[in-house]
């Protein structure tokens, strides 16, 4: 099942190229809003799945391309983000240790929304293509052999990131938790639809150009580690998202004007269009091109704007 909101975030389900309106069959799910609405469907899930299935077969639905689609999980109450947690095609000798951070939920952005560069002195702008997987239960110190009864489902998520920032240190909450940085959807796919996260295409396309292409077989540590690890520093709830992290290869900048695609396979394809006021610029180069071309340092350097070499 594909679940999403729509327009003014009413509640849908995907049938094949149409979205089936199920506002009314959750209506008695205690909430304020969209955010604690999904998060109640995910907690009761077993209890109106049936419904919901009866109203898709029996329900017309209007055109996906004719709806304005919104975050299928508006306000997560914590967004975890795994850490380094790619093997980068082998070219690592061994995992990093396991780390993670946390992103404010008011990063969250939908389809076709605007991830907006901020005013600051970041080296560079980066978007992450990552899996991220949505906690279906409760989840307080859980082994791994029992993790993935935990998971709810799936959805295609964007890392942003403003790197550089300084002081020295650990600058992971200036870089990452940023307003619009942490774009989500279309769609939140339930479990059974995947039948392995650990094999799926990630594909990032910025401009129609693919950037990044890898599988997440490559992780480092795998899903049940992740969510064993996480979950026994604190506490994850239904609807909670956990990011499973990125090949960092691929990655480019993210400068003003772009569009940019992320589909993980079976997850739909998320859109996003990138925003700079400042209009500054950077090189079209990735990390790889810039590691086999012999380049000096891992990221592009700012070519022009505020707060490049040339304007100082």
């Amino acid at each position: 099942m594909k679940i999403l909101f729509f327009n003014d975030f009413r509640l849908g389900i995907v049938k094949g190229t149409d979205v089936v309106d199920v506002t009314d069959v959750v209506a008695d799910i205690p909430h304020t809003g969209p955010h604690n609405l999904i998060s109640g469907l995910i907690e009761r899930f077993d209890d109106y799945k049936g419904r919901l299935e009866d109203a898709v077969a029996k329900g017309t639905g209007v055109h996906l391309r004719s709806v304005k689609i919104r975050p299928p999980l508006p306000k997560p109450a914590n967004i975890v983000c795994m850490a380094v947690n790619y093997m980068e095609d082998g070219t690592r000798a061994a995992p990093a240790p396991i780390n993670a951070f946390h992103k404010a939920s008011v990063g969250i952005i939908g389809n076709r929304d605007t991830m907006v560069l901020p005013d600051v002195p970041a080296t560079i702008f980066e978007g992450e293509a990552e899996l991220a997987l949505v906690i279906g239960k409760r989840a307080s110190n859980v082994a791994a052999k029992d993790a993935m009864q935990h998971i709810f489902g799936y959805v295609n998520f964007i890392d942003g990131s403003a790197r550089g920032l300084g002081p020295d240190g650990n600058v992971f909450f200036q870089m990452k938790s940023r307003d619009t940085f942490s774009p989500i959807g279309p769609f939140l796919v339930t479990a059974d639809e995947i039948e392995d996260p650990h094999n799926l295409h990630v594909k990032l396309w910025v401009n129609e150009v693919l950037m990044q292409h890898f599988n997440t077989s490559d992780m480092a540590h795998n899903i049940p580690r992740c969510i064993e690890w996480v979950s026994s520093i604190h506490t994850l709830e239904p609807g909670d998202v956990l990011a499973t992290g990125t090949n960092h290869r691929g990655l480019s900048a993210f400068q003003d004007g772009d569009k940019v695609e992320l589909e993980v396979q079976g997850m739909g394809r998320l859109h996003i269009n990138v925003r700079d006021d400042l209009k500054r610029t950077w090189a079209r180069q990735t990390r790889l091109e810039r590691q086999e071309l012999k380049l000096e340092g891992v990221a592009t350097p700012q070519l022009t704007g505020k707060y490049s070499a040339a304007a100082k």
